[in-house]
């Protein structure tokens, strides 16, 4: 039996041996696959009443870029859709004439600088009055003053890039005259953001107030609903339509371009985004307990879900009333719910 025994042991020290060999040559574990899922927005709780309102996606600083002077264009070195930097030289007019111009305008303050020192001395020993040597002064100090204009306009031949952003239009050609001020190319910047423009009746601009939140569908890149918040209401109708422009500022959505065609929905006469209870569909609430429970937060410039508590209020068929915790627009996920743990990345079902 001891014999027996001792065989047992050596057999199961031998397979731990075994197996301990394998798993050093085992690959390591695979990445785990985003879980697909399906988010809605926590919409304000206890009224139905919203305004749909469709609008165009912009960047929020679009600037018209041109060249001080008028001229011809020698080059344009960006196309539509480019990205530049700061800094970046996109387009030059043609110098032929900026040069003729500065070397003529030297000439002119070299003669009138001649032709006052010669007055200066033939007044000193009274060959000319005071007055004619006081015009020479002027004249000389006029064409010193066109040279300073000449090197300004040729410094100012070029266009600049003000910040980083993406080409927008390209309005001129080389080749082509522009006359000073004339806008040849349009620049977005980038690192304004983008936001959604939405033409507002003036009976609903009354109900609408900056800070609130709304829930925007952009069709071109997910029928699933992202949060935004009013940023900007314009003082002034527009003349033409008599509607007033509203500004939402959207989050940092992977696709984001200028032009793009939303939809927004907003709650007529809400509060601020983190005003007053929500709702939100049942399934995005689970381990509910009392008056509480958790739902998990989806961040859009992230793909990850949170685990975070909220207050519970009345249950319906299809909804709950979230009474604190969850500000309206923010993103809540409504499936898979039980596959899903804090931190985890997951995929928007589309």
């Amino acid at each position: 039996m001891k014999l027996a025994g001792q065989h047992v042991r050596r057999a199961v020290i031998g397979c731990a041996l075994a197996v301990a060999g394998c798993g050093d040559g085992a690959p390591p574990p695979a990445a785990e696959t985003p879980i697909a899922v399906r988010i809605a927005p926590a919409v304000p709780a206890g009224t139905d009443a919203s305004l749909d309102i469709t609008g165009t996606v912009r960047l929020k600083r679009e600037t018209q870029l041109g060249f001080n002077t008028p001229g011809r264009i020698a080059a344009i070195g960006v196309l539509e859709g480019q990205r530049v930097g700061a800094g970046q030289v996109l387009a030059r007019l043609d110098p032929t004439g900026l040069d003729a111009a500065s070397a003529s305008a030297q000439a002119e303050a070299v003669r009138t600088a001649a032709d006052l020192k010669r007055l200066r001395t033939l007044g000193e020993q009274g060959w000319v009055t005071r007055a004619r040597v006081e015009s020479a002064e002027a004249g000389a100090v006029a064409a010193r003053a066109r040279v300073t204009q000449a090197g300004f306009d040729a410094r100012l031949s070029r266009i600049v890039a003000p910040a980083a952003g993406v080409v927008l239009r390209r309005a001129a050609e080389p080749g082509q005259m522009v006359a000073a001020g004339t806008p040849v190319l349009v620049l977005g910047e980038t690192g304004s953001g983008y936001v959604l423009r939405l033409p507002v009746s003036d009976a609903d601009l009354a109900k609408l107030r900056l800070g609130q939140g709304a829930a925007v569908t952009l069709p071109a890149l997910s029928p699933n609903p992202i949060a935004a918040t009013v940023g900007e209401i314009a003082a002034r109708g527009d003349e033409r339509t008599g509607t007033f422009q509203v500004e939402l500022r959207l989050p940092p959505v992977a696709g984001l371009r200028s032009g793009l065609i939303g939809t927004a929905r907003l709650r007529v006469g809400g509060q601020g985004p983190a005003a007053g209870p929500v709702a939100v569909p049942a399934s995005a609430v689970f381990a509910a307990r009392a008056d509480e429970g958790f739902v998990y937060v989806y961040t859009p410039a992230t793909n990850i879900v949170r685990t975070r508590m909220v207050g519970v209020g009345p249950l319906g068929d299809r909804a709950v009333i979230v009474t604190r915790g969850l500000n309206i627009g923010e993103s809540v996920v409504v499936s898979g719910v039980d596959r899903l743990r804090d931190g985890m990345r997951v995929a928007v079902a589309r």
